[in-house]
C-alpha cells in the first residue's frame, strides 16, 4: 500500500531539489552549446594537426560513459600536477555534462553547416567579406535554424542525465529521493514521485520539440517550393 503522509511529506523536499536539476540542466546545455560551436569551428580549421586533435577530443568523449568523465574530472583532475584545478560537485557535474554533449552538438553543427550551399561562400568571397563577417552575417544564421530541433532533443537527453551527479554527492531529485528512502525505508513513494516529476518536464518538452521540428521542416518546404516557382518564372 502506498504510504500517502510520506508522499505530503516528502514531495517539498524533491520539488526543492528538482530546481537544482533545472539548473545543472540549464547550465550544463549553455556549455554544450558554446562549446560544440567552438569544436565544430576548430575541427574546420585548416591546420591540420589542429582538426585531427578536436576529431580524435570528439570521439574519445563520445565513446566513454559519461559516469566515468563525471568520476574522473571530479577525483582524479585536481590530483593532476599542475593543471589539476578542483571544483565543487556542482560545478564539476555542470562541466562534464556540457562537454560530454557539446561533442554530440558538433556533429550537429557540422551538419547544418555543410548543409549550407557553396554558392553562399562564394557571394561573400565576392563581397570581400571576412572569414569572421561571413561566419556571422551569413552561414551561421543560415546552418542554426534548421539543426534547433534537434539540439532540443539533447536537451531533454540531458536532462535526464543528470541523476548522474547523485554520484558525486550532488543534491538533485533522485539524491533527495534516496535520502528520504534511507531514513524511511520506504522507497516506492519516493522514487515514483522522481520519476512523475521526469515525466512530466520531460514528455511536455517532447513535444514541443517535435512541434518545433514539424514547423521548421514546413519552413523549409515552403521555402524550397518558393525558389523552384521562382526558378521556373525566369
Amino acid at each position: 500500500m502506498i504510504d500517502w503522509q510520506l508522499v505530503v511529506d516528502s514531495f517539498p523536499m524533491i520539488f526543492r531539489a528538482m530546481f537544482m536539476t533545472l539548473g545543472i540542466t540549464i547550465g550544463a546545455y549553455l556549455v554544450s552549446v558554446t562549446f560544440g560551436l567552438v569544436l565544430t569551428l576548430l575541427g574546420r580549421s585548416s591546420f591540420k594537426p589542429l582538426a585531427w586533435l578536436v576529431y580524435g577530443f570528439v570521439q574519445f568523449v563520445r565513446s566513454t560513459p559519461p559516469l566515468v568523465q563525471l568520476f574522473f574530472v571530479y577525483y582524479a583532475w585536481p590530483q593532476i600536477p599542475v593543471i589539476g584545478v578542483s571544483m565543487s560537485p556542482i560545478t564539476a557535474g555542470i562541466a562534464t555534462l556540457g562537454i560530454h554533449y557539446a561533442t554530440y552538438l558538433s556533429e550537429i553543427y557540422r551538419s547544418g553547416i555543410n548543409a549550407v550551399p557553396k554558392g553562399q561562400w562564394e557571394a561573400s568571397r565576392a563581397l570581400n567579406f571576412s572569414r569572421t563577417k561571413t561566419w556571422i552575417k551569413v552561414i551561421l544564421p543560415q546552418a542554426i535554424p534548421p539543426v534547433i530541433p534537434m539540439m532540443g532533443n539533447y536537451l531533454i537527453v540531458l536532462f535526464k542525465e543528470t541523476p548522474l551527479l547523485m554520484a558525486i554527492s550532488v543534491y538533485e531529485m533522485l539524491a533527495a529521493a534516496r535520502e528520504i528512502g534511507a531514513s524511511s525505508f520506504q522507497y516506492t513513494e519516493v522514487y515514483t514521485i522522481v520519476g512523475l516529476l521526469f515525466l512530466l518536464l520531460s514528455y511536455p518538452s517532447s513535444l514541443l520539440v517535435g512541434y518545433a521540428e514539424k514547423r521548421m521542416n514546413n519552413r523549409i518546404s515552403r521555402k524550397a517550393k518558393k525558389v523552384e516557382k521562382e526558378q521556373a518564372t525566369t
